[in-house]
């Protein structure tokens, strides 16, 4: 779960998380928790079962910001962030040094912002770095 890298950037903010995986719950303790069906490109109708999902949370919460570290469910987070007014931000995985991923080239033009965590790939793809190699 990468984002729990960025926690303390969220310390006096009313935060929920979303994963695809139930054993995350313990790492979020005091935060409410929610998991969604994974989903695949090759299988595009994969990608109903997370939205409906996705829109049930999205108005359940109604939140003011979504945040992700991004895979392909993410992406109905950010689409329907962006529907319901909110701001949205994209973050490629870090494990994508050489190219951005499928789902943050999607993203990049749904996302209010989108950021690659590698200077080459943001060049490259026309989206901000934030961060440095170490």
């Amino acid at each position: 779960m990468q984002l729990q890298r960025l926690r303390p950037a969220f310390e006096g903010f009313e935060t929920v998380y979303v994963s695809m995986f139930d054993g995350y719950a313990e790492q979020v303790e005091g935060s409410r928790f929610y998991t969604v069906p994974d989903a695949s490109r090759f299988d595009l109708k994969s990608f109903a079962p997370v939205f409906l999902r996705a829109m049930g949370i999205m108005l359940r919460e109604r939140p003011k910001a979504v945040v992700t570290t991004g895979s392909a469910p993410m992406l109905a987070f950010i689409l329907l962030g962006r529907l319901m007014g909110c701001r949205t931000l994209w973050i490629d995985s870090i494990a994508n040094s050489e190219r951005m991923s499928s789902s943050g080239l999607l993203a990049k033009k749904l996302a209010n912002r989108c950021i690659s965590q590698w200077p080459d790939v943001a060049a490259r793809e026309g989206v901000e770095c934030w961060g440095a190699i170490l």
